[in-house]
């Protein structure tokens, strides 16, 4: 029995999906203003991962994840860019899907876009009010009467009284309560807006999730996940809101992720601490970013730093190194083993660690474990152990997680630039004999920056790329 952690109850639970073998899970997308750091990937990849868990138990998925597309951040920065804020937000999901294909991170079945669900909004947003869970001021905004919905708070644990001594009504709003939040924003000049039964405007940013969640996936789905810095107030708000408008519970399990750190604080673009995925992916590689992030349980915080990156790095690669160095002494199709007691315990032992809580970092050790258990069996001659610790490596475990996948992270270069690279060894070997070493180490340190790794054996020297 798979078991999660569920934010709403505030403990693990057995996990029993609404529709026996299938799962439906929305995961909350970027809004998208510009290109996605490691603190947006973090999200990404976890919830790839468990998705790719589910399925490799045997569940059929259909993931959501969304895209904000009209914003208040979005329409500043189009303002100050001086473009048009659709254009802008079209730019960033492209440069999105970029950064997510080079972390290996599979797309959903439907990333829905806000603007592409402006008249289910509409039609969600007059439902509250036809309920008597939302009003209509005279300039043509819409909010949500948080005080007419008695569980509000039940997802955060924030309490109403708590939350009345921080809320204030800011200038130009005309909310009946401080704590009441806006489903629907009249047009201001130079902003993007769409006719509405209330006038001319655009969507508030928690009921494009609700509105677009429940057209997907119906009105009650399995789960519901994004980072725990949107626990409040964004997913109380959806809930709020989509379980006033059904009356049905709205997701059955909320999981969110912990957050990465710089020096104590989360990484975000407000605050500028921020490392791009197209700089960390290429300064590091793909199954280096994948290990920092599973290397850690999804709900605790992750400290970022370089060292720790170039960490994974070299723990990368002595894995690839592994792997490779078996294919190379196969040099045929690798069959498949014949599953053993030894490759079911290992099998078992795996699914025991994710099914608790998606325990990750479990999982991980095992698979680095059995590249130990790969390199020991090379070493000894045991064929059949280094080829079952292979496919439980490459095959099995892997592909659940998204490291040493079927993509290549160590790959040969062919043709005249594997020809070029071989000629830069030849002098470099031509200055080391001549002890012209200033040289060769200029020659290994060139190559070393645009990804290609020398190693200097007694047969000779050996090269790979590391993207």
């Amino acid at each position: 029995m798979i078991r999660i952690y569920n934010t709403l109850s505030k403990k693990k639970e057995d996990f029993v999906p609404l529709k026996e073998g299938w799962v439906r899970m929305y995961v909350c997308g970027p809004t998208v203003y510009g290109l996605i750091h490691v603190g947006n990937a973090r999200p990404a990849i976890v919830f790839d991962a468990f998705r790719r868990y589910l399925e490799y138990r045997g569940y059929k998925v259909v993931m959501v994840q969304n895209f904000t597309d009209i914003d208040d951040k979005i329409i500043n920065k189009a303002n100050d860019l001086g473009v048009n804020p659709q254009k802008l937000a079209d730019t960033f999901i492209a440069e999105y899907f970029r950064d997510a294909h080079s972390l290996g991170i599979r797309p959903a079945n439907f990333h829905p876009k806000t603007t592409d669900y402006v008249k289910e909004i509409i039609d969600t947003v007059q439902k509250l009010i036809d309920k008597g869970y939302a009003y209509k001021t005279p300039y043509g905004d819409v909010y949500f009467s948080v005080r007419k919905f008695p569980k509000y708070g039940e997802l955060s644990g924030k309490k109403i009284e708590d939350l009345i001594a921080g809320a204030r009504v800011e200038p130009g709003e005309e909310k009946k309560d401080p704590l009441d939040f806006a489903l629907w924003k009249a047009a201001k000049a130079s902003e993007p807006w769409w006719e509405s039964p209330w006038g001319k405007g655009r969507p508030g940013w928690h009921i494009e999730c609700s509105a677009m969640s429940t057209t997907l996936l119906g009105e009650s789905f399995d789960i519901h996940a994004g980072g725990e810095d949107l626990i409040f107030p964004h997913h109380e708000n959806e809930k709020a809101q989509s379980e006033a408008c059904t009356g049905k519970i709205f997701a059955k399990y909320w999981m969110h992720n912990g957050m990465i750190r710089m020096v104590g604080e989360k990484m975000s673009k407000s605050l500028g601490n921020i490392f791009l995925v197209r700089n960390a992916v290429a300064a590091f590689g793909r199954d280096a970013i994948r290990l920092f992030i599973l290397s850690k349980h999804y709900r605790s915080p992750i400290d970022f730093s370089e060292e720790i990156l170039i960490d994974n790095k070299k723990a990368v690669r002595r894995g690839w190194e592994a792997i490779e160095r078996f294919e190379k002494r196969m040099n045929v199709e690798i069959p498949v083993p014949k599953y053993d007691s030894w490759m079911n315990e290992q099998i078992e032992k795996f699914k025991e660690s994710l099914d608790d809580d998606f325990n990750t970092p479990e999982a991980v050790a095992q698979i680095f474990n059995l590249i130990k258990e790969l390199n020991k069996a090379m070493d000894s001659g045991d064929e059949d152990k280094a080829l079952k610790a292979y496919h439980l490596i490459k095959r099995e475990f892997g592909p659940v997680l998204g490291l040493f996948d079927l993509s290549r992270e160590i790959k040969r270069l062919e043709g005249k630039e594997s020809k070029l690279i071989d000629l830069l060894i030849d002098i470099r070997n031509k200055m080391r004999k001549e002890k012209r070493f200033d040289i060769a180490d200029e020659i290994r340190d060139k190559l070393s920056e645009i990804g290609i790794i020398l190693k200097d054996k007694k047969e000779g020297t050996e090269w790979e790329e590391v993207k």
